[in-house]
């Protein structure tokens, strides 16, 4: 099919707003964007991060998704409307809804609408802790090995253990739950009209590297393993499809409802969902044996690898290896770190603790006064700190931090660490608490590399994607000193929603393959870091205290 004329609109889900992009699908130049904050999740509702519980409304994806895509085709014009060819969707992930036997999350009905366990289980939410230890121990049992294909090690951000965490606490929600489906394939299902879960198209990048999907057990494991492992388990794995379908491929046709919501036609394919890192690393271009990390409030780094020359190298304690998770024909990797952007928003919050709870109260500012320098200060503490912690150079014995603020995603998932600084004393100020956690995020994301190096998958080079790679020159010099490589930064500020876009014009038949789309829809890449020797070496030497300390961490 010819591309020229042919536009195509990217929708990416993250963690605080949904974001869509019209684009040429001849080059990949953005035409019209837009961006939605999720207003409940903005309130904190149905949260509580004491506890680690996070969970989204749909109604917050509903809203978001409409508004997106209608500003953007208002931006665009009605003449760039009428030639939409296709939608895509990447989503956080594993974000899972119970649903009913019509595909409706449960708290989309009567009964349902506050329960926070009846709304999507967002990655990051970690209740599931105890479910995911029991998964681990269980699978010992068995002759096969259903975790080989994980990295080893099944995590609480994941699946099996938040829908086994869900029906163990929630009665209400267990009666009516029919089915547990993954965000990123809800959000297509919905697009398409579907009105019965058994016709959902799963994705084998949600599927693979989070529900235990294999090819070599033609699908997902036994029923026997799950009712094993408790028998509220039993028959899920009868309403979840056997089969999975890479992003390449279309879901469906834009439904009449949706059509006319939007003022698009039904001729509109709508592509098979994936998870957003794995739409952003081929947004990102990515190459083989190349890392390409996505990184915003968490990390996803990805790795695609021809499959005959991975073969049959089993890579430890990483989020998977799935054939066909990022770029058909290529096996996908996945790992990441729990927390980065995360870990620097936590000290900002410790920081901006006295603005927010006492200058609020002030007798000698207004209150509009008062909230406007409160943001205003706010939004400044990273920039500034990062100025200031750039200019302290590397001290071997300096302040120390390990960055598992949300738990250890990978290598090696666990979920019940904690983050820690040491080496504190008088002269500690707050630039260089932050930059010991600048470097503990750099270390963790060096250990990764390490990982795949060492069981045999070499990585090549580095690819930075997403706010924290566009906005601080300062952490991306940081990492590329740590890690003793270049690290390039890609061009595009919407990666995600871009390697969606490039999935949609060749779900349309507009390109035959993603690598045809990615090459011509590329954006290229803008910035490049390269190492300092001398800081290199003195990063090598605080790296081996970082492991020692996050050994002592994780064994205290």
């Amino acid at each position: 099919m010819d591309s020229s004329g042919n536009y195509v609109i990217g929708v990416d889900y993250g963690t605080d707003s949904v974001r869509s992009i019209l684009v040429d699908a001849s080059n990949g130049k953005e035409i019209a964007s837009a961006v939605y904050y999720y207003p409940r999740w903005k309130a904190q509702q149905f949260c509580d991060a004491s506890i680690n519980q996070f969970r989204q409304h749909p109604l917050d994806y509903v809203e978001g998704l409409e508004e997106t895509i209608k500003r953007c085709l208002l931006q665009a014009g009605p003449a760039v409307a009428a030639n939409v060819k296709a939608i895509s969707v990447d989503t956080t992930g594993s974000t899972p809804v119970a649903v009913d036997r019509s595909g409706t999350p449960l708290s989309l009905l009567p009964g349902f609408e506050n329960n926070p366990n009846a709304m999507f289980v967002l990655w990051k939410d970690h209740t599931a802790v105890d479910e995911a230890a029991q998964i681990n121990e269980h699978a010992t049992r068995y002759e096969t090995n259903y975790l080989k294909f994980i990295g080893g090690i099944y995590s609480s951000e994941w699946f099996w253990a938040k829908l086994l965490r869900i029906l163990r606490v929630d009665e209400d929600v267990r009666k009516n739950c029919y089915s547990w489906v993954e965000h990123c394939d809800w959000i297509t299902f919905l697009l398409t009209g579907g009105t019965e879960v058994h016709d959902l198209k799963r994705s084998v990048c949600a599927s693979g590297h989070k529900a235990l999907w294999a090819r070599e057990w033609g699908g997902l494991p036994p029923d026997s393993f799950f009712t094993e492992l408790d028998p509220l388990l039993q028959g899920f794995t009868k309403r979840l499809s056997i089969d999975a379908y890479a992003s390449d491929k279309p879901a469906g046709n834009l439904s009449a409802e949706w059509a006319g919501r939007l003022g698009l036609s039904t001729e509109v394919i709508i592509g098979v969902g994936a998870f957003d890192a794995h739409m952003g690393a081929v947004g990102g271009q990515i190459e083989p044996y190349y890392l390409s990390k996505v990184m915003g409030t968490s990390t996803c780094d990805m790795l695609v690898a021809p499959e005959n020359e991975v073969g049959d190298k089993l890579i430890n304690g990483i989020c998977g290896q799935v054939p066909g998770s990022i770029i058909p024909g290529m096996l996908g990797m996945e790992a990441g770190q729990s927390a980065f952007g995360d870990a620097y928003a936590w000290f900002r919050n410790m920081l901006a603790w006295p603005l927010k709870n006492i200058l609020t109260h002030s007798s000698l500012l207004d209150a509009e006064m008062s909230s406007k320098i409160i943001d205003e200060t706010i939004d400044r503490i990273i920039p500034e700190l990062s100025r200031q912690a750039e200019l302290l150079p590397p001290d071997e014995d300096g302040e120390l931090a390990v960055d598992w603020f949300n738990g250890r995603r990978t290598p090696d998932a666990n979920q019940t660490v904690t983050g820690a600084i040491t080496g504190l004393n008088l002269g500690s100020d707050a630039p260089r608490v932050f930059r010991s956690i600048v470097e503990a995020t750099c270390f963790g994301a060096k250990a990764i590399v390490d990982r795949f190096n060492e069981q045999g998958v070499p990585v090549k080079g580095l690819i930075g994607m997403g706010g924290v790679a566009k906005k601080s020159p300062f952490i991306m010099q940081m990492m590329a000193d740590v890690m003793n490589m270049p690290i390039r930064i890609h061009r595009s500020e919407q990666t995600c929603a871009l390697g969606a876009a490039m999935f949609a014009a060749t779900a349309s038949g507009i390109y035959s393959r993603v690598e045809d789309a990615m090459h011509a829809m590329g954006q290229g890449f803008d910035a490049e870091y390269h190492p300092d020797a001398t800081k290199a070496e003195a990063y090598a030497k605080r790296y081996e205290r970082y492991k020692k300390l996050g050994d002592f961490v994780s064994h205290s």
